[in-house]
């Protein structure tokens, strides 16, 4: 089977390969870590303390980790963590988050490349966050010995039905993996149908609702609005996690909505790092004068160095309420999110499947998104079950609904409320997810075996 595997996945690279290439010349993407991917040359681990190796695909589950590894470290304060990530910008945060933790790339589920990479590591224990189903890594994992579990599991509708597609390789591999805790009873029954067994299948919850921050006066938060010269009157209507044609919609409900609505404020956060020129671009083409926090960094940065510098080179950009505000950098728009009056979570009105609105949520914004929210449905449920989000099908429907935020202020503060309320009543997933993970590690590992 898994040379099989093999085959199928050499073809598929090939195939996409002209687009990978094309990628990396344009948008600068897939330059790093082809060692780790191709061939799990990751960075060997020294030592044999307890080690658990996390793999997080991108930026947001990165951030889910912040509270699972002091929960786990409380327990076990010798264990050692290796976090991987799929995607550079997952990467990025991962190491500016994790300093002090061995972080890679994920390999490809070449048999070859995860052996390697397990044989590297030496874990005690594998765990992946949310759902990463690699038959090879799995294969490879048991076949070594290293328990294999899921945290913060998740499975939509759409992916449901591609599994069942393969249902009969599904039935061979989740016998294999030795829990999956996951965020609701609908996620449960979906992997126990495709496989899992009964009595390893636990509801958690979702540990997005403990990673939030909610206090607005936190001093990230309270950083972006000082950088960004946003007043304390003023109203910030922020467009996060957002694609084409997201963010042009979102300027277009700005423009309608500002002379109407003096102090009014427009913060961008494209989703994608390549796509930070592009709306840039896009707020030029609108004659719109544009703050990128980039920028705002640089001239911070080189005002600590020389003042005269930054004259000389003319980075500073004028801060004014007719100014549409771009944050351009990783990791920041958790605190970015408090500073939003009203907020649309992008990936909705695009094919995406929606991205986390638990964050604005969580700080009592008064949040929209668009009708497609596939990746969060069960948390899209909860809000609008409890008039706690609306939904915007079009450009015109999300004016139409900032236009009513804006004129109905309480309505607003009711919504965002009873948000930030939902989100509270979540909490806890982190210490079940961390606990299931310390009885895996407490179990007897002199089993496991990193021969060739």
């Amino acid at each position: 089977m898994r040379w099989l595997l093999n085959v199928i996945y050499v073809f598929a690279i090939t195939v996409a390969f002209p687009l990978l290439l094309y990628r990396r010349l344009v948008h600068g993407k897939y330059r790093e870590g082809w060692k780790e991917k191709l061939f799990g040359s990751v960075p060997l681990r020294r030592g044999n303390r307890t080690c658990v190796w996390l793999h997080a695909v991108s930026v947001g589950e990165v951030l889910q980790l912040k509270t699972i590894l002091p929960s786990i470290r409380r327990k076990h304060p010798d264990v050692e963590f290796v976090i991987s990530t799929t995607s550079s910008t997952g990467q990025a945060v991962a190491r500016r988050t994790f300093p002090d933790e061995q972080t890679c790339y994920f390999p490809f589920d070449f048999s070859w490349a995860v052996q390697r990479a397990i044989r590297r590591i030496r874990p005690s224990a594998i765990v992946l966050v949310e759902l990463e189903l690699w038959p090879n890594l799995i294969a490879e994992a048991d076949r070594a010995g290293v328990p294999l579990g899921l945290i913060n599991g998740r499975i939509s509708e759409r992916s449901y039905r591609g599994y069942l597609r393969i249902s009969r390789l599904m039935k061979r591999i989740l016998p294999r993996i030795r829990f999956f805790a996951v965020q609701s009873d609908s996620y449960a029954q979906r992997l126990i149908h495709l496989g899992a067994p009964p009595e390893r299948v636990s509801v958690t919850g979702s540990v997005k609702f403990d990673c939030v921050e909610s206090d607005r006066r936190n001093p990230r938060t309270e950083e972006l609005r000082k950088s960004f010269g946003i007043a304390d009157e003023e109203t910030v209507f922020i467009a996060g996690s957002t694609q084409a044609p997201e963010e042009r919609y979102a300027v277009a409900t700005w423009l309608a909505l500002r002379d109407e609505f003096p102090g009014l404020r427009l913060i961008l956060v494209p989703r994608h790092q390549e796509r930070f020129d592009e709306v840039a671009d896009l707020v030029a083409r609108h004659g719109l004068s544009l703050v990128r926090r980039s920028r705002l960094l640089n001239v911070t940065v080189a005002s600590a160095k020389s003042q005269s510098a930054v004259v000389r080179k003319g980075t500073q950009p004028k801060l004014d309420d007719r100014s549409v505000l771009l944050l351009d950098t990783l990791g920041e728009l958790c605190a970015c999110w408090g500073l939003a009056d009203i907020a649309f979570v992008g990936g909705s009105l695009t094919n995406r499947g929606g991205q986390n609105m638990i964050e604005p949520a969580a700080y009592g914004s008064a949040v929209l998104f668009g009708p497609n929210t596939r990746n969060f449905q069960d948390v899209v449920d909860l809000l609008l079950a409890h008039g706690a989000a609306q939904t915007v099908h079009n450009d015109a429907e999300l004016t139409a609904a900032v236009r009513n935020l804006l004129e109905h202020r309480d309505i607003a503060a009711h919504q965002g409320a009873t948000a930030q309320r939902l989100v509270a009543e979540q909490q806890g997933a982190t210490e079940r997810t961390a606990a299931v993970i310390c009885r895996l590690i407490d179990k007897d590992v002199t089993s496991v075996s990193f021969a060739a």
